[in-house]
């Protein structure tokens, strides 16, 4: 997909600027580790040692254990550079919150930067960069992710900082209400104030049913009603139930030797409490229950816009390769069709962007959204008859071998480049262990993407993309305060 249109229209997922929205803090935890004297930044690593030699096959060999307070721990060793990633996945995100108590997965993103017992407010982001390393957080619909790169002479660092905040997070009336507005100027600068931003965050809840799948039919950011309504004690509740060692996955790739890397989490994670297991929410969504329309106004804009939505299956369901690759061959680079046809050749659409789930994989029922710009003068219906009549040309005639050979080459170009940083190694491991069920997956996920076939794509296009399984948007621009530029 387009990075620069991506950016252009701010739907990247909630969480870039959580580290950047943090209030400012203080001096040096007093019982902060010190640098490791066992690793020296400098010194080459052997080169016997550059890459494991299970992974030589290209395999990645993943040493896992769990702590007696269900902590999961996957560790990946990788000499090639001088660095580690701790990955801190949670398994909580805004499916897991109540009707009338959402936002809450998406507080704590901010609230877990707020100090702790021996880390003041935003010292977490302070000493990471002291350290020469990075770390953020992210907020989706399934999970809630903290992360760290730093060099492997400070892994010690990164970890001790994620057990001081889960063992000991500052959760006051003081920190939840300066966050709440956080999270206020989050919704404003990200959805209110972008053109087409509250189209695309909100518009598509109605795909699911609210009565039968409230986990994936609110929003993702929350209502700040709720937040607003929300008490010290609800918040303390929720970090209790869900941020436990037990509900959670720690992944740590790079140079790291396995043996030391277990003695210092089982030092700082090992004494912290299990919580009882949470109940899974439910999601019972019907597909194919009739088409819907939405139409909504937006003063931000000053064209009109169409999404055309459509329900899809669980990213470890077996037709989820076929759904992805088909979105790369719609609506992936020049020569995708949605480019060649919308906006070059019938000159419909002034931009357009397919997604397969925008807003992160899903372990129940998500979205396949395609989004168009009309062009200057264009009609939404026309736009829209153009969308829909190149969907259906796939689920009528399907595509090409040449189109579905791009495709694949161009996500086993991406798990290639997936492999080439501790960061993204991590995030690989993790995203196989929780959406995949099973960290290995990683080794195995490129072979689904490759036996898709050019029937397999024929199939889920009229099987998912249809009027039936449709929601379509229109956005038009509001006349009063914008309109189509004259």
């Amino acid at each position: 997909m387009s990075r620069t249109f991506h950016r252009l229209l701010n739907i990247a997922l909630l969480g870039a600027s959580a580290a950047a929205l943090q209030a400012q803090g203080g001096a040096a935890p007093i019982q902060a580790p010190t640098q490791a004297s066992s690793k020296v930044a400098s010194k080459a690593a052997p080169a016997a040692q550059a890459i494991p030699a299970a992974s030589k096959s290209g395999k990645i060999a993943i040493d896992k254990s769990t702590l007696p307070n269900g902590l999961r721990l996957q560790l990946v060793e990788d000499h090639s550079s001088q660095v580690v990633s701790v990955s801190l996945w949670f398994d909580v995100g805004a499916r897991d919150e109540l009707k009338g108590k959402t936002g809450f997965a998406h507080l704590f993103e901010h609230m877990m930067f707020q100090g702790s017992a021996n880390v003041k407010k935003a010292e977490h982001g302070q000493l990471i960069e002291r350290a020469g390393g990075q770390t953020n957080a992210n907020t989706q619909y399934d999970i809630t992710r903290y992360y760290e790169t730093v060099p492997s002479n400070r892994v010690n660092l990164a970890l001790w900082l994620e057990a001081e905040r889960l063992r000991s997070l500052t959760v006051n009336a003081e920190n939840l209400k300066n966050q709440i507005e956080a999270v206020k100027e989050e919704r404003r600068l990200r959805v209110d104030n972008q053109p087409y931003g509250k189209a695309i965050w909100e518009a598509p809840l109605p795909l699911f049913d609210a009565g039968s799948c409230f986990a994936y039919a609110h929003s993702l950011i929350g209502s700040m009603d709720d937040l607003n309504a929300s008490s010290v004690d609800d918040v303390k509740a929720f970090f209790t139930q869900y941020y436990a060692p037990n509900n959670a996955v720690l992944t740590i790739a790079g140079d790291i030797k396995p043996s030391e890397v277990k003695k210092m989490v089982a030092e700082y994670f090992g004494s912290i409490p299990r919580q009882p297991d949470q109940p899974k929410p439910k999601c019972d969504q019907k597909f194919n229950v009739g088409a819907k329309r939405a139409s909504v106004s937006d003063d931000k804009a000053t064209l009109p816009a169409v999404m055309t939505i459509y329900r899809v299956p669980a990213t470890s369901h077996a037709d989820y390769p076929a759904l992805d690759l088909l979105t790369a061959i719609l609506g992936t680079g020049e020569s995708s069709r949605f480019n060649k046809v919308l906006a070059r050749e019938k000159k419909l659409a002034l931009g357009q962007q397919l997604y397969l789930n925008p807003f992160g994989p899903r372990r129940g029922p998500g979205m396949w959204l395609a989004l168009a710009i009309a062009n200057q003068g264009v009609l939404v219906d026309s736009l829209e008859a153009g969308m829909t009549a190149e969907i259906a040309r796939v689920a009528r005639d399907g595509v090409t071998e040449a189109e579905l050979s791009k495709a694949k080459s161009q996500y086993r170009a991406g798990k290639v480049n997936e492999r080439q940083t501790a960061f993204e190694m991590t995030e690989a491991i993790q995203a196989a262990t929780i959406y995949l069920g099973s960290a290995e997956a990683i080794n195995t996920d490129l072979d689904r993407y490759a036996n898709v076939t050019v029937a397999d794509i024929k199939r889920v296009a009229a099987t998912y993309l249809v009027p039936a399984n449709s929601l379509v948007v229109t956005i038009n621009p509001d006349a009063k305060k914008g309109g189509p530029v004259p």
